[in-house]
């Protein structure tokens, strides 16, 4: 299965000079958040692909406006041809806005899973906005990873945990992968293309 990553910045070759050729051999989209509903909306429409998000820490105007012909799995875990996804968008709160947490705030959500987590027997990705501690976040309180995200992770040991927030362009060292235990961790800042067998 071949899954289009997504998040944080468009993607000029699926929007502003839009190839059909960038999303061939593609089964799935997950968006990690702070993007353009238009720009979901429109790949969505020229690609009749399912496109999955969560929220990021700038989607506030989904409110008024959510992307059409996508899926929002926030605080659900989702099936996608045996492909178990759990969603937690948003970001460390350092301002009183939307899709901002603190690490409890975070942690409560999580326990609020517990079921849909039991009953599907865990996940097989988890899809944030944010990322976790220690794991590709900065030191700055709207960059700090999410602890919980760690336990999450050891707990259930997930196949991925994809997130966005990063910019690769900030001039950090920032890396695109990386592994935690046997997690597969990967920053889906602006447009990546990974392939996981089928369950």
């Amino acid at each position: 299965m071949r899954i289009l990553l997504l998040a944080d910045i468009e993607c000029k070759a699926l929007w502003d000079y839009y190839r059909k050729e960038e999303l061939e051999g593609i089964d799935l989209i997950l968006s990690c958040g702070d993007l353009n509903a238009e720009y979901l909306s429109f790949i969505a429409t020229m690609s009749s692909l399912p496109i999955l998000y969560v929220h990021g820490n700038h989607d506030a105007k989904y409110r008024q406006r959510a992307p059409e012909g996508c899926t929002c799995i926030d605080d659900m875990v989702y099936t996608f041809r045996g492909l178990r996804i759990l969603g937690l968008g948003g970001s460390m709160r350092y301002k009183n806005d939307d899709w901002q947490y603190t690490e409890a705030q975070m942690r409560t959500r999580v326990k609020k899973m517990w079921y849909p987590i039991w009953k599907n027997k865990g996940f097989d990705i988890l899809l944030t906005h944010a990322p976790a501690k220690g794991l590709h976040d900065g030191s700055d309180l709207p960059h700090m990873g999410f602890d919980i995200f760690n336990k999450l992770m050891d707990k259930y040991a997930p196949g991925y945990f994809i997130h966005g927030h990063m910019h690769m362009n900030y001039g950090r060292d920032h890396i695109r992968e990386d592994l935690y235990k046997n997690t597969h961790v990967i920053n889906a800042f602006e447009r990546y293309v990974i392939e996981i067998p089928e369950k």
